[in-house]
């Protein structure tokens, strides 16, 4: 079983040095991650999964906003990673590794939500549940309603956003897991947050 992932808090996006973009006033944020934990060798599959699970279980609730969908994605991330296991060559880069495996699932899985959505299968979900226990109903909604819209915005600038200001990564490495170029992953987190914007009343 995975590590509990900690639950959702709006709050003001993380500062990072020289960047190019201001996000939404309102953009949803998360509790930082502990530190990388130490690579031991060798790196088999379980210590894999117990080093890496409850990081992999964050990023993709973050990218998802659902928090029943986490297990069963976090499941297919680790399968990959058995598979391809013997190929990591510094259990040091486990990590970054796993990080892209979860990203590119991510996607995938968006993709077909949003098929659902489409063809009528997919309700219209309430994310106010993922909200940190001690955090306002105000903030409780924003969230929520930040989330919803999320799931009306292209799968690619949704998760250029997510990366960016949900999860705090450089526009760099925003790029690096979304197999873009700087350029594209700059185009697509401001299409995103424009159309957030709008969409929240403060376009």
């Amino acid at each position: 079983m995975r590590a509990r992932s900690p639950h959702l808090r709006v709050c003001p996006p993380l500062q990072t040095p020289a960047r190019p973009e201001t996000p939404p006033s309102e953009a949803a944020s998360v509790h930082r991650l502990p530190p990388t934990p130490s690579a031991q060798k060798p790196l088999s599959i379980e210590q894999l999964f117990s080093e890496h699970a409850g990081f992999v279980a964050t990023l993709v609730l973050r990218v998802l906003g659902r928090d029943h969908e986490v297990d069963d994605l976090v499941q297919e991330v680790f399968l990959d990673a058995m598979t391809g296991l013997s190929s990591l060559q510094d259990p040091l880069a486990a990590r970054g590794w796993l990080k892209t495996i979860a990203v590119r699932k991510a996607c995938r899985h968006l993709r077909k939500r949003r098929l659902r959505c489409l063809l009528g299968m997919d309700a219209n979900c309430c994310y106010e549940h993922l909200a940190d226990a001690d955090i306002g109903p105000e903030q409780r909604a924003l969230l929520s309603r930040v989330y919803q819209q999320l799931d009306a915005l292209a799968v690619a600038d949704r998760v250029a956003w997510t990366l960016r200001y949900v999860d705090g990564q450089p526009l760099e490495q925003v790029a690096s897991l979304c197999g873009c170029s700087l350029a594209t992953a700059k185009r697509r987190i401001l299409a995103a947050q424009t159309e957030l914007k709008r969409r929240l009343g403060h376009g």
